[in-house]
C-alpha cells in the first residue's frame, strides 16, 4: 500500500472554528441574535450559567446563518476535496451547534460524518476526543485543529494538521514537529481597515465653529485636537461594532467583504478588546475638555450605535441621521471650544450633508443588483427609489447653498466678517461641490462614501481651499 493509500484508510477529522472557517460562530450568531433583538443582551448572563453548549443551542434557536458566506481556509478546504474525491473519510468534528454544523456540511458536500455539540453537551477538548476515540481509536484518525481546546485531540490523533494556530497550538505544533498549515498575518494595513482612518477625516468638522468665529487660537487648536482625538477613538470602536453586527451582509457587498473581520484576518475577540480600549481613550480625551463635550460624545455614542443596530434599516431614517451625526460633529466642536453654534451653521449642515447621505445610498442603489420590489439587503431602499432618492439629494443640495445666500446677508455675517461681501462666492462653491457628486454619482463613478471622496478628490480639494481662502479674505482684509 503506497502513502497516499495508507493515508487515505485513515479517517481525517476536522475542526470548523479558527480551523475550516477564519471565524467562530458563537461570536458570529451572538451578534446575529442582538442584530435581530438587542433585548436578548438580557438572557445571554443566564444562557452562559448554563454552561457554553447552553449558550450554544439557545442561540442557535433563535437563528440561521448562511455557509455559502462564511470565510473558508481555501488551502485546507482545496485539500478536503481533494482528499474526499480520493475517497477518504472527512469527519467534521466542532463545539459549533449541530445546526451549524449540518448547514455547513450540507452546504460543501464533503463530509461523511459530522460531531457537533448537541443538547448539553459541548463537543470540544475531552468530549471531542472521547467521540473521535470511540469510533475510531486511539490513533486511528488524523485530525486538522488550530487552539488550545485541539490539544487532547491532537494527542489522540495519529498525526496532526495545525492550522493558524494560537500560541497553545503553536507550542504543541514545535514540541511534536506536526504538519501546519499557516495563513497570512494581519499587516499595518489591516488594522488600518479595522480602524478606518480614512473616516477619521470626517472629525475635521469639530473644527469648523473655531475657524468660523476664532483665528490661530492656540487654546482652541487645543481644544480641537482633543476632541479630534476623542472622536476619532469613539468613530473607529463604533465601525468595530457595526462590523460585527454587518458581516454577513459585508461579506456579499463587492469591497466590505475584504474588510478584516469579514474575511477572518482579525478575530471578533481581538476587534472587541480593541473596540473596549478605543472607547477608553476616547473618554479619557473628552475628560480634558469641557463637560458640554462628554454630553455631546454620549449623544454621537447612541445615536450611531442605533444605527448600526436599527436606524440603517429605516426608510429615510437612515439618511437623516447620517445627516444628523455630520452635524453633532460640528457640535461637538462647538461644545469643546465654547463657541456658540449658530442656527444657520447648524441648517447649513443638516441640508449638505443630508444630500451627501442621498449619493451615498443613490450609489448603493445603483450598484447592486437587485429585482424590482425587493430591498437592498440591510436597507429599507428598493430600485424603484432611484429618482426619488435623487431629487431628494439635489434639492437638499440647493437648499444648503440657499441657507448659505441668505446667511451671508444676516446681521451675523456682518458681526463677524469685515467684508462679507468676499465670501459670496461660497453658496456657488457648495453648489459646485454637491452637483459634481451627484453628475458623477449618476455617471457610475462616484466612491460610495461622498465625503471620503471630496477628501480625496483633488479638484474638490482646490475648490474647499478657495472657499477657505474666501473666509480668511473676509475676516482679514478685502
Amino acid at each position: 500500500m503506497d502513502a497516499r493509500s495508507d493515508r487515505n484508510a485513515i479517517p481525517l477529522a476536522v475542526d470548523l472554528d479558527g480551523t475550516l472557517i477564519a471565524t467562530d460562530l458563537l461570536w458570529e450568531g451572538l451578534f446575529i441574535l442582538l442584530k435581530k433583538n438587542p433585548l436578548y443582551v438580557f438572557l445571554v448572563p443566564f444562557w452562559l450559567a448554563g454552561g457554553p453548549a447552553r449558550l450554544k443551542q439557545e442561540i442557535a434557536a433563535r437563528i440561521d446563518i448562511d455557509p455559502a458566506s462564511l470565510p473558508y481556509r481555501e488551502a485546507l478546504l482545496d485539500r478536503l476535496r481533494t482528499e474526499h474525491r480520493e475517497g477518504r473519510e472527512i469527519v467534521l468534528a466542532t463545539g459549533t451547534p449541530r445546526k451549524f454544523a449540518e448547514a455547513i456540511a450540507s452546504h460543501l458536500g464533503i463530509f461523511d460524518r459530522v460531531l457537533a455539540t448537541d443538547g448539553p453537551h459541548n463537543m470540544t477538548s475531552g468530549r471531542k476526543r472521547d467521540s473521535l476515540v470511540a469510533a475510531y481509536g486511539d490513533g486511528g484518525f488524523d485530525y486538522a485543529g488550530n487552539s488550545r481546546h485541539d490539544l487532547q485531540v491532537f494527542d489522540a490523533a495519529r498525526s496532526a494538521i495545525v492550522v493558524a494556530p494560537d500560541r497553545h497550538a503553536a507550542r504543541w505544533q514545535a514540541g511534536h514537529g506536526a504538519e501546519t498549515v499557516a495563513v497570512p498575518k494581519p499587516t499595518l494595513k489591516t488594522f488600518v481597515k479595522m480602524l478606518r482612518v480614512h473616516q477619521w477625516l470626517k472629525n475635521a468638522l469639530i473644527a469648523v465653529p473655531m475657524v468660523l468665529h476664532e483665528y490661530f487660537n492656540i487654546d482652541m487648536i487645543w481644544e480641537c485636537v482633543l476632541a479630534f482625538i476623542s472622536f476619532s477613538a469613539v468613530a473607529s470602536a463604533i465601525y468595530i461594532l457595526n462590523d460585527f453586527f454587518d458581516l454577513a451582509l459585508d461579506r456579499k457587498h463587492p469591497t466590505k467583504r475584504y474588510r478584516p473581520f469579514a474575511t477572518g484576518a482579525l478575530t471578533i475577540p481581538f476587534g472587541f478588546g480593541a473596540m473596549m480600549a478605543l472607547i477608553a481613550v476616547g473618554i479619557a480625551a473628552g475628560l480634558l475638555l469641557l463637560i458640554e463635550f462628554l454630553g455631546v460624545l454620549g449623544g454621537y455614542m447612541v445615536v450611531t450605535t442605533a444605527y448600526s443596530l436599527s436606524f440603517k434599516r429605516m426608510l429615510l431614517v437612515d439618511v437623516l441621521t447620517l445627516a444628523g451625526l455630520y452635524t453633532i460633529r460640528v457640535l461637538a466642536g462647538a461644545a469643546a471650544t465654547g463657541v456658540d453654534v449658530s442656527f444657520w451653521l447648524l441648517a447649513f449642515s443638516i441640508f449638505f450633508f443630508l444630500s451627501l447621505a442621498l449619493v451615498k445610498r443613490f450609489v448603493e442603489l445603483r450598484t447592486t443588483a437587485i429585482p424590482a420590489g425587493e430591498r437592498i439587503a440591510g436597507r429599507g431602499y428598493r430600485t424603484e427609489d432611484q429618482e426619488i432618492v435623487a431629487q431628494a439629494g439635489m434639492a437638499s443640495a440647493f437648499s444648503s447653498a440657499l441657507v448659505l445666500a441668505l446667511y451671508m446677508d444676516s446681521v451675523a455675517v456682518r458681526e463677524l466678517y469685515s467684508h462679507p461681501w468676499v465670501m459670496w462666492p461660497l453658496a456657488p462653491i457648495v453648489l459646485y461641490l454637491t452637483m459634481r457628486v451627484w453628475i458623477l454619482a449618476r455617471r457610475d463613478e462616484m466612491h460610495d462614501d461622498p465625503v471620503v471622496f471630496i477628501i480625496r478628490d483633488w479638484r474638490s480639494q482646490i475648490v474647499v481651499a478657495i472657499g477657505a481662502a474666501l473666509l480668511v479674505a473676509g475676516a482679514w482684509g478685502g
